[in-house]
């Protein structure tokens, strides 16, 4: 076990040394133990490049392994431990070299997971798209990650608790940094309804900008699949879609209002050289990141009444004058339809309210050929 904890101390302590996403550290990581390449840092070895950078932040006190943010259940993973996602190894030199955790089973909620994301100044267009598709996605048993941000965010993350579901927020800071402020109730109840907060930065640790960019690498990997519900020409969220398209992972846009520059960003994905996908429900998001089998519900077509009638009908209906009764005998003259078969297709035609008897025959029923067929309810 003492090999097991030393090497957790080690990786523990290159989280406060060195910022995520180095792929010289990550190189070496690959290579070398987190113990030995710590040990090399210390010892100012020259060898190991960017050692000077490394030890800038020699002089900050150790992170009590035991103690970090506990108090919130928190933890920190390691690769080989068995609640890391073996999916961000994906990330190569990228990859994170540590988590710290706080809430559910990490593993488990990220193994059917999609990201949502978009713009912070988001529309109400945007937060309600958002809001539903979290909200169906986390009821078919999906968890939503995103970041934790303002707008679209907030907005996946409160769809996904609505309905029960699991979901994840990524952070650019330390997992118990209370940053945006408005959103202190907002994590909480994320990490006590089986949702999870999750960073590769250390207690106490403040956001800044590329740390937001960092950490979407982090949202990119974790999922199947990302969906951009809104970003503008320079958008966070366009740096997330860059990341899972770097990864092989789907990217998905929402529409929105050619007017409105918050869907610009994702009008450019969908026009770019390899254009994303465009998605308007939960169901069409599992079909292009769920498995083999897990295709989007396809709903009935609508059309009119007058479309599912068979020929003859058809031909009798509109042989019928729109404001002046007919016989039933006048009719099939006009119609050229037998005059027996007629009087049958007629009285159907009253049946279904498509047309009305009057003492001087039948008259059409203005307008109820073309009324639009209901769908049939999804069972």
């Amino acid at each position: 076990m003492g090999g097991v904890d030393d090497e957790r101390a080690a990786r523990l302590r290159l989280s406060q040394l060195v910022e995520p996403g180095d792929e010289r550290l990550g190189a070496e990581l690959a290579k070398s133990s987190g113990s030995e390449v710590l040990a090399r840092i210390e010892a100012n070895d020259r060898t190991l490049r960017g050692v000077e950078h490394y030890r800038a932040r020699l002089s900050l006190p150790l992170i009590d392994q035991g103690e970090a943010f506990s108090a919130h259940g928190g933890r920190y993973l390691v690769p080989g431990d068995g609640e890391w996602p073996t999916q961000l190894m994906a990330l190569g030199a990228a990859a994170p070299w540590g988590l710290f955790v706080v809430g559910g089973e990490l593993r488990a909620a990220a193994a059917r997971s999609v990201a949502v994301v978009g713009a912070r100044a988001a529309t109400q267009y945007g937060v309600h798209v958002a809001s539903e598709l979290a909200t169906d996605l986390a009821a078919r048993g999906w968890a939503v990650v995103s970041g934790g941000a303002y707008g679209i965010d907030a907005a996946a993350h409160r769809g996904a608790l609505a309905s029960g579901g699991v979901t994840i927020a990524a952070l650019a800071f330390g997992a118990d940094v209370a940053y945006p402020r408005g959103h202190v109730s907002l994590f909480a109840r994320l990490r006590d309804d089986g949702g999870v907060l999750v960073s590769e930065f250390p207690p106490g640790t403040t956001p800044t900008k590329p740390r937001f960019l960092l950490r979407n690498r982090i949202i990119a990997a974790l999922t199947r699949g990302t969906v951009v519900v809104e970003a503008a020409h320079r958008s966070g969220a366009l740096n997330t879609a860059a990341a899972a398209r770097r990864l092989g992972r789907p990217v998905l846009v929402v529409p929105g209002p050619i007017t409105s520059a918050l869907s610009a960003g994702c009008h450019r994905l969908a026009r770019g050289d390899e254009p994303a996908r465009i998605v308007t429900d939960a169901s069409e998001v599992i079909e292009e990141v769920g498995l083999i089998g897990e295709l989007a519900d396809r709903p009935d077509p609508l059309g009119r009444v007058r479309d599912a009638l068979d020929p003859t009908s058809l031909r009798v209906l509109e042989g019928m004058p729109a404001e002046t009764a007919i016989s039933s005998a006048d009719l099939a003259v006009r119609a050229g339809v037998d005059a027996a078969a007629t009087g049958g297709i007629v009285l159907r035609l009253v049946v279904a309210g498509l047309v009305r008897e009057v003492p001087s025959g039948f008259v059409r029923v203005p307008g109820a050929a073309d009324t639009v067929l209901r769908r049939r309810s999804a069972e």
